[in-house]
This record gives structure tokens, sequence and C-alpha cells, in this order.
């Protein structure tokens, strides 16, 4: 009888389902793979062996993947929970304890500190939530899955040439299951991009050192056409309800604050927008139901490290709460 089916009997038999058996026996082939176009790229034999090194197949992270919560919070129901006053007071606690390096990286790359911070303490509450997976083993995994499989795929060769590179240890290389890493949880393609060494120590330790950490989100920012002269937006007042065709960021150039004014558009407290020359776009992320906003280009910088507004304006909400 084969071997693989005298296999798969006896996995049954102990009872282990044989589609666990066949994801294990398949990945370590496809791990077997990766590390071909790996040596391709150029990546050590060493780092090739002690990256993969008894990785094996997570179903976990790929459940994690495929089971997103459905459930939508309204924007009222969210930025409490995502900006509840516990972290706001570690923020501003934080922000003067790092005032001085922040404020060095803030003039370098033309970032005011307290988004730094607030980006820090949204992606992973100030470095303490950073996730305990082995990056190469949750990616490798997800990549095996199949569902994005040439994007995952990308990120473990990105993954191992940061390892190449020397940054940090194979052992140390913690993140989240979808392979975002560090106190900025960084996908390895974008630590490539736009990490960097922070306090000149010739290592990118987006894990453990603070300096690597805020300039690297600093750094981010600075690359996607962040501008410190203006802040993100601010929440408003509909005078009356906007048609959706004058509403989103996919506008081009949006529209000047003075458009706005002539349109309906106030300060939350009634009063007048400022008389400053911005373009500015709206957004309701609850539709006609809920919160609206006037954002700025910074916000649409927000957008390109996660598409999501609930994420940006949890980072803009906290933002405007450090002083």
């Amino acid at each position: 009888m084969h071997k693989r089916l005298i296999s798969a009997m006896v996995v049954i038999g102990l009872g282990i389902s044989s589609s666990a058996f066949s994801a294990n026996e398949g990945f370590d082939e496809y791990v077997s793979g990766l590390k071909v176009e790996a040596r391709s790229n150029g990546i050590s034999e060493s780092i090739i062996n002690s990256a993969f090194d008894n990785i094996q197949y997570t179903e976990r992270a790929v459940k994690a993947d495929k089971n997103q919560p459905e459930k939508k919070l309204t924007l009222d129901e969210y930025i409490p929970r995502a900006v509840p006053d516990w972290k706001v007071k570690q923020a501003n606690r934080l922000y003067n304890e790092h005032k001085t390096v922040l404020d060095r990286i803030g003039r370098e790359y033309g970032v005011q500190p307290r988004f730094i911070v607030a980006l820090w303490g949204v992606e992973s509450n100030f470095g303490r939530l950073m996730g305990d997976y082995n990056v190469v083993e949750a990616l490798s995994t997800l990549a095996y899955d199949g569902r994005r499989e040439a994007f995952f795929r990308k990120q473990v060769m990105a993954a191992l040439q940061i390892l190449n590179e020397g940054h940090i240890a194979p052992e140390n290389m913690k993140g989240s299951w979808a392979g975002a890493m560090g106190q900025p949880q960084f996908m390895p393609t974008s630590f490539l991009t736009y990490a960097v060494d922070g306090n000149n120590d010739g290592k990118i330790d987006i894990w453990q050192n603070v300096d690597d950490v805020f300039a690297s989100a600093a750094n981010y920012l600075k690359m996607s056409g962040w501008n410190d002269e203006y802040t993100w937006g601010r929440q408003v007042k509909l005078v009356s309800p906007m048609s959706s065709d004058l509403k989103g960021v996919e506008r081009e150039k949006g529209k000047s604050l003075a458009d706005w004014q002539s349109i309906g558009v106030r300060k939350l407290n009634g009063e007048p927008l400022p008389d400053v020359a911005i373009n500015a776009w709206l957004v309701q992320p609850d539709d006609n139901h809920g919160r609206a906003y006037l954002v700025y280009g910074n916000y649409q910088t927000l957008l390109k490290w996660n598409r999501s507004h609930y994420f940006a304006l949890a980072v803009s909400h906290l933002a405007d709460k450090i002083r």
C-alpha cells in the first residue's frame, strides 16, 4: 500500500483529521519551493535554515484571515473604544516622556510628533500588543493557503531579506497573524520601503527600539506625502444633507474650504469654516446617519497607511487629544 495512504490511515486512527494531515504534508512541499525562491533571491543558507527551522502550518492564522469580524460599529460606538480615556492619558504621558527624541524626529521628517505617538498607540497600544506569531511561519502559511498567495509570498521574501540584512534574529521576528511586525505593525515590504535607523546603530529594530519606531513611522508619513503645515481635518456640521457625488476622498482635488462653506458645511459648533486656502474632502463613513468630516491631504496619507476611515479617524482623534 502507498506510504502516504498508510500514513493518512494512521493519522485518522489517531483522531487527527485527514484534511489537517494533507495540509501539513502539502505545506512542507510548499516551503521547499519557498526555500528555492529565497536562494535565487540571494538569501544566505544560514538564514534560510534558521528562518524555516521547524515551522508548521498555522491553522489559527488561516482562521483569522478568513473570519474577519462582520459586525460593523458606528463611529459613535467605535471612536470611544479605539480612543478611550486611559489611552489618551498614556499617549500624553509617553509623548512627554519621549519628547526630546520625538521633537528631533519631527523636525527631521516634517511630521508633528503627536501623530507619531497616535499611530504608535492605535497600531500596537504603544508597543504592548505586537503579536506573538512567528512572522515567516504565519506568512508562509497564508501564502500556501492560496487566498492571497502572491501577496503573502512576496511578504515572505521581504521578511527573509530583513533577516538577511541582520536587523533582527529569526526567533525574535514576531508579529500579527497577517505578518504585521513590531510596534508600528509594518508588513515586511513596508519595512523595506520605509523603516529607518533612528539612532544610527546600524540596525533597524522596530520591535524594541523606540527611536527606530518613531523615525520609521515619521518616514512612512513623509514619503507618503505628509505636510506638517496642516493638521488632518475636522468634524463638521452639515446645514443640509449633501448629495453623494460631493462626498468621498476619491474626488481628485477636493474643494476649497470656501466652497464647502458656500454649500452648507460649518464647524461642529455651527461657526463658519476657517478662512484658509486648503482643499478638503467630505467623508461620512456611516453615510448620512453619522458623523461628517472635512479632511485634508494628511488624512489621505493616513489612508495610505491603512485604507480604513475608522483607523484614520482613530489616529486623528487621538492626535488631537495629545498636548
